[in-house]
């Protein structure tokens, strides 16, 4: 089984595959303002090298509370990998661990995934949101 997963905190961001038993991962901080280069991430886990976006059996983010505009735009971007392969996709609460990495979300992924079977309706990229614990409370900046 093949997973992709990713997790961005805000100022950290990490993607990790499983390729059948084996797990190769990339992180780096950022700040927070700044969008990590994706295709640079894919390439440092060997995308095109070791494998395609269309062998992915399952894709896979992080639903982390720290960073509202991180978790959307990793949502938005696993969601758009996923449906435009038709792939199912898995939202994962890491419940404000920051330690927990994508290798993490990746492994939980594929659990939840072998576990509920292929065919669940639960894994629809459509229905794969963000969801928030707390009403959002947004803050001022320069303040």
């Amino acid at each position: 089984m093949k997973v992709l997963a990713m997790k961005s905190s805000g100022d950290q961001t990490s993607v990790s595959i499983i390729l059948n038993d084996e797990i190769n991962s990339f992180s780096m901080m950022h700040k927070r303002k700044e969008r990590p280069n994706w295709e640079m991430f894919l390439d440092n886990i060997g995308l095109n090298k070791t494998f395609t976006l269309k062998e992915i059996d399952v894709f896979a983010f992080a639903n982390n509370q720290n960073s509202y505009t991180a978790t959307r735009t990793i949502a938005s971007y696993m969601k758009g990998l996923a449906v435009a392969l038709n792939k199912p996709l898995i939202s994962i609460e890491d419940e404000l661990k920051d330690n927990m990495e994508a290798d993490s979300i990746a492994l939980k992924a594929k659990e939840i995934f072998e576990k509920k079977g292929s065919d669940n309706k639960e894994f629809d990229p459509r229905n794969a949101n963000p969801s928030y614990k707390e009403d959002v409370k947004f803050k001022k900046l320069n303040e």
